[in-house]
């Protein structure tokens, strides 16, 4: 055997055997760093959930020129193909619940936890987010049968990939997960090109007529919410942005320096976001289906985003100004749910103090009334944290 064959096994080796040491059930001794720089993130991902992008949208009833414009489109999903920042919205907040699978899991192992209870927790938070998701958007507040929508919200779609990631991280190894994950992609793709749906071409979709919305019609029947949106085949690339986070959580744990964590995770997201352009010549990038090159495109902007939060909050310590953010992150689900179910509750208290001012300051009213609605669920937010109110699930 080449001395040369050797070196390449050696490689192999070497590189097999660092992945092991990644596996929430190795024992092994990783970094103990406190990384606060996800729960910042994730409280930036809930303030464009929590009426920012109102606040943004609002901007342009006020000056509306060609900035106010570029970002009031910025802040609205796209039609179909494409790309706009609140796209990034809903995939970076299950690519946060990927890392944080990873320190909890590891954390309830080193604990004592057994298998049982792993899959009771595991269990019992899915079927709460379901029903969180169901309360929110899919009509279940309504008690009418006739309106109840089954799966048809981000919660939902949390569920299923946290589903699919806990698999894959008890039971599979490092190696094994990146091979699953990019499985998940390339089977969805497959599905998406190579099943008829309605009168398209074979290797072609639509908006309006695909194999993953036509396969949610043909399942949820009368409980389908109606849009062009897919979520059951769809769970396929769910899984795949939160396993993309499982893979950002092993790297924020490995005994590595924080500078190298920082540039590791640059050269992925970039990586990623490349992988994802030339995918798209062939799968586009749409968020309505989640295609494969979605996930890649999303998941690198999202990498890109930790490591920036992660350069300053973590590294460089410049932490003034992000408290809130923190607080925000500290309890996101809360959040969510009850924003969305009286966001227009917060925004009608804060009309109470702003109403009268209406005819004074005219167009700045939207803006300033969401500011204020998010100022109420904010300071409530605030008085769960400094009382260490955290609602987990």
């Amino acid at each position: 055997m080449s001395q040369t064959t050797l070196t390449k096994e050696s490689k192999i080796n070497n590189f097999l055997t660092a992945l092991k040491v990644f596996q929430v059930r190795n024992p092994t001794s990783l970094s103990n760093e406190r990384v606060i720089s996800v729960d910042a993130l994730r409280g930036f991902d809930m303030f464009w959930i929590m009426g920012g992008e109102m606040m943004v949208q609002g901007l342009d009833n006020v000056f509306h020129n060609r900035l106010t414009a570029f970002l009031k489109l910025q802040t609205e999903h796209v039609v179909w193909t494409g790309f706009h920042f609140y796209d990034i919205i809903m995939p970076l907040f299950l690519f946060l619940v990927g890392i944080s699978l990873v320190f909890s899991t590891r954390k309830r192992l080193s604990n004592g936890a057994t298998d049982r209870s792993l899959w009771g927790h595991t269990i019992k938070r899915v079927a709460i987010l379901w029903i969180f998701g169901m309360a929110v958007q899919g009509n279940l507040l309504t008690y009418d049968i006739n309106q109840i929508k089954l799966y048809s919200n981000t919660l939902q779609a949390i569920a299923c990939g946290y589903l699919v990631a806990t698999i894959f991280v008890l039971y599979l190894p490092v190696l094994y997960q990146i091979l699953a994950t990019t499985g998940l992609m390339l089977l969805y793709w497959a599905i998406l090109v190579l099943v008829p749906a309605g009168s398209n071409p074979i290797g072609t979709f639509t908006m309006e007529s695909n194999a993953a919305l036509s396969f949610d019609h043909w399942i949820l029947g009368s409980f389908h919410d109606g849009l062009q949106y897919t979520w059951i085949l769809t769970s396929l690339g769910f899984s795949a942005t939160v396993m993309l986070g499982v893979f950002c959580g092993y790297l924020l744990q490995s005994s590595a320096d924080q500078m190298k964590k920082f540039r590791n995770f640059l050269i992925l997201g970039v990586s990623l976001i490349v992988l994802a352009l030339i995918w798209d010549h062939w799968h586009p990038i749409i968020k309505k289906v989640w295609t494969g090159s979605f996930v890649l495109f999303a998941g690198g902007i999202s990498i890109l985003m930790l490591a920036f939060f992660y350069l300053i909050i973590d590294i460089w310590k410049l932490r003034k100004g992000t408290k809130w953010l923190i607080i925000l992150g500290s309890n996101a689900i809360f959040g969510y749910v009850v924003w969305n179910l009286l966001e227009t509750g917060f925004v009608t208290i804060a009309g109470v103090f702003l109403e009268g001012l209406k005819p004074a300051i005219n167009d700045w009213y939207e803006t300033l009334s969401y500011f204020g609605g998010f100022m109420v669920i904010f300071l409530l937010m605030r008085y769960m944290y400094y009382n260490k109110t955290f609602i987990k699930i």
